[in-house]
């Protein structure tokens, strides 16, 4: 939803610092990596060592900064369709990092299941979202929609999760149980948003239409010709 209702805003504000980031000699591939890498690493140290809010913060800041690569490819007058891949297969490794080490930290520091259970459910429908949307759009169907998109999914844990951490620093009780309705509202969001991308596959143009299996073509003989 955030995506959707954001976008403009978001886009005036990234497009000068693409322009500013190209100037560097920084490629949009570049800024992908490093804030992908840096986002793995601050989920899978910070978070399991119970560092709540400064994992949200250091993350919440390296995907700010991962976004300018698409600002930069426009700037340049457009991506390319490995930049893109690219950019995807980052997203779902960043992803799964985030909701790892809060996993980790949900069993091995708080021994709560239930939140190990809401946790491990929003990993695995935030790449299940994204791929239904991807391998629809690979078949020329449409995916497009539903409640969580992952900035939705990206605000929701990372605001849970640093808002817990000030709790527990702070010794607050009602911010410390915080990152625990967030989870379970993200997971349940997230199972809805499964099911609207497939009704939305189901009712593009062209998604009944039957698939044919590859015309099988007889083998040549020895002297060229068909047997």
């Amino acid at each position: 939803m955030l995506s959707v209702f954001g976008r403009a805003s978001v886009s005036k504000l990234t497009a000068p610092l693409g322009k500013a980031l190209n100037s560097t000699g920084l490629t949009p591939n570049a800024v992908t990596l490093i804030g992908t890498v840096a986002t793995v690493a601050a989920a899978v140290t910070l978070f399991p060592a119970g560092h709540l809010w400064w994992g949200a913060v250091v993350i919440t800041l390296f995907v700010l900064f991962d976004m300018l690569d698409g600002a930069m490819a426009r700037a340049r007058g457009g991506g390319t369709k490995y930049g893109a891949v690219l950019d995807a297969t980052c997203d779902r490794v960043a992803d799964g990092a985030i909701f790892g080490g809060l996993a980790w930290w949900a069993v091995f520091t708080e021994n709560d299941k239930p939140l190990l259970i809401a946790t491990l459910i929003c990993l695995v429908t935030s790449q299940v979202i994204s791929y239904a949307k991807a391998r629809a759009e690979a078949s020329g169907l449409s995916a497009d929609g539903g409640w969580i998109e992952r900035p939705d999914r990206l605000v929701i844990v990372l605001v849970g999760a640093g808002l817990t951490g000030v709790g527990l620093h702070f010794d607050i009780p009602w911010l410390q149980s915080l990152v625990y309705p967030a989870m379970w509202i993200l997971a349940a969001a997230s199972v809805v948003t499964v099911f609207q991308r497939v009704l939305a596959v189901r009712r593009s143009e062209g998604a009944r239409e039957i698939i044919f299996p590859p015309t099988t073509q007889p083998e040549a003989g020895s002297d060229g010709k068909a047997e």
